[in-house]
């Protein structure tokens, strides 16, 4: 007998599911051992069908949450669900088939209720270090993937709930921050297991047929609903082409050029006339590339919209082979994460933005920024401090951007201080929003944010961001956010310039400084309301000298606005 689908219920069983999700990614995080997973929770979690399709995810990490359907499909060729049995745990971090980097490890569990299937729970974390050439496992000068780190083919690193130590042994030998990792995997582990038995759960409150029922349901639900938005774009063709600066290696210009074809309630996103492949580590695996592109079709499209698998079957994406959003084995891939996957991201929302230019922000501050230090502390103990840093939010048609937030592909909290200073021999110098690095416009960009850490003992810096030539762009005539900034002050020395990408060592007593940049602005900035430049003076985010040259308007001494001057100054709009 056909089931027939109640709209209550799916939506009662699809928020269900959610919360499992949700519910694993809280065991993740309060488990977990390292400060980037259990503080800054760089982690996601999702539930699939058997087959490997995407059923519901918790709200953690876009590009994890794109690209894990890619690993979960890439396993299930080598376990068929068929060969898989309850308590199994199968670990993978192999860009060439799981599509993010090393760092990231991802777990998948088969789940069974009454010996029959109902579905696998999956949970991806950022490790702090796989082994490779640099504390982090985050050179920015590897030239091809074996100086990145371990890698790990899917592997059954559970059995029938029994976990086979050996292997466990093995991987933890290769990397430097032995206790962490441990710590981490029995995170995950656990992670998994409260997913299955949670899912457990629901299909014996609902039945094991119903349930599946409503996960095929589900997908289908975001299908239709997706097409449903897109129809309301115009139909056309739009390109947009962006670029990275420099693969750590050089500082050439390396193009990411999007054709973007809106037609019949479906969206192909082709980019055809992107850069080859380089040789440093800014490559990005198909499973980032797409990863990126459902992100952007979602946030333009319907930004409610539930993440499934629908999304995916309305989506076509081109990725020639051998260029930077798919290369071939073995590209170095570590930083595509950190910076190529914002600027995919950004490329297809510059080409949305010509179909749909009220539901695109300006540009973001365009990079993860990613700022990692390892080395021994005084116990002679390996440590390894990695956070990704936020910006400036591009400013929307009605909204500025949020100031100090991360943007596009990533979604992770800050380290506290009190964390970074407890767990690492560092010493966090300072911490906050820049003045004046927001783009101007009717709608302000957001503002990026500093912070400068001094080194206590020898280790090995490495940064990776971008957007230090060229400010994140504007739209409708909003002004670029400013550039992000990097410097390193050796003892007894004054600050030296860094390019946005290098890995160095320093001595006890280096100071780095890193500055990330603004977001774009929305629209003329002479239009802005002096109200609203003067609550931007008052709270510290725009200069009195900025509010006059960005904005046209006139503050007194008491930062009163002076309505005469700033009417003569601003004079019509630009």
């Amino acid at each position: 007998m056909v089931l027939k689908t109640d709209p209550v219920t799916l939506e009662v069983l699809r928020n269900a599911l959610q919360s499992v999700a949700e519910e694993m990614g809280v065991t993740l995080t309060r488990t977990a051992l390292s400060p980037n997973i259990k503080d800054r929770r760089d982690c996601s979690t999702a539930l699939y069908t058997p087959a490997g399709e995407l059923v519901a995810q918790a709200e953690h990490i876009p590009l994890h949450l794109g690209l894990m359907p890619t690993v979960v499909k890439a396993v299930l060729n080598v376990f068929p669900f068929g060969e898989l049995a309850p308590g199994d745990a199968i670990i993978i971090n192999d860009p060439y088939i799981s599509g993010s980097h090393l760092p990231d490890v991802c777990l998948i569990s088969p789940v069974f209720y009454g010996g029959e299937p109902l579905g696998l729970v999956a949970n991806l974390a950022h490790h702090v270090d796989v082994g490779g050439v640099v504390p982090g496992s985050m050179s920015t000068t590897a030239t091809e993937i074996f100086q990145e780190g371990l890698r790990i083919p899917p592997v059954k690193l559970s059995r029938g709930g029994v976990i086979n130590q050996d292997l466990l042994r093995v991987l933890a030998h290769n990397v430097r921050t032995t206790g962490e990792f441990y710590g981490d995997i029995q995170a995950q582990l656990s992670a998994n297991q409260v997913g299955a038995a949670r899912l457990q759960e629901l299909a014996e409150r609902v039945g094991v047929r119903t349930l599946v029922h409503y996960m095929h349901e589900i997908i289908a639900y975001a299908e239709r609903r997706l097409r449903a938005a897109l129809k309301e774009l115009t139909t056309g063709r739009y390109h947009f082409t962006d670029y990275l600066e420099g693969d750590g290696l050089s500082d050439d210009q390396i193009s990411i050029a999007v054709t973007l074809e809106l037609a019949g309630g479906g969206v192909r996103v082709d980019f055809t006339g992107t850069s080859p492949q380089v040789p440093g580590p800014v490559n990005a695996t198909r499973g980032v590339t797409l990863a990126c592109v459902y992100f952007a079709v979602k946030a333009v499209a319907d930004p409610g919209l539930p993440g499934s698998e629908g999304i995916a079957r309305v989506v076509e994406v081109v990725t020639p082979p051998g260029t930077l959003v798919n290369p071939l084995f073995p590209a170095p891939v570590a930083h595509a994460n950190i910076n190529t996957a914002q600027r995919i991201a950004d490329a297809v929302l510059g080409a949305f933005a010509q179909a749909a230019p009220h539901r695109v922000t300006a540009a973001g501050t365009g990079s993860m920024s990613n700022f990692t230090i390892g080395g021994r502390d005084v116990r002679h103990r390996y440590y390894s401090y990695v956070e990704t840093y936020g910006g400036g939010q591009g400013a929307k048609c009605d909204q500025d951007g949020m100031d100090g937030v991360h943007v596009n592909m990533t979604n992770t909290l800050n380290t506290p201080v009190e964390v970074i200073e407890m767990n690492y021999p560092l010493r966090v110098e300072r911490y906050g929003l820049i003045p004046n690095s927001g783009g101007p416009g009717r709608f302000r960009g957001g503002c990026g944010i500093v912070r400068e850490i001094a080194v206590l003992d020898e280790a090995v810096v490495t940064v990776s961001t971008e957007r230090n030539r060229r400010g994140p762009w504007g739209l409708a005539g909003g002004g670029r956010g400013r550039t992000a900034r990097c410097t390193v002050r050796l003892p007894g020395r004054q600050p030296e310039p860094k390019p946005g990408k290098f890995t160095s060592r320093v001595p006890p007593g280096t100071v780095i400084t890193l500055e990330t940049a603004g977001g774009g602005g929305f629209g003329d900035p002479f239009t802005r309301p002096p109200a609203a430049v003067r609550a931007d003076v008052l709270h510290g985010l725009v200069s009195k000298e900025a509010a006059l040259a960005d904005y046209g308007v006139v503050l007194d001494e008491n930062l009163e606005v002076d309505e005469e001057k700033t009417r003569a100054t601003r004079g019509p709009s630009r």
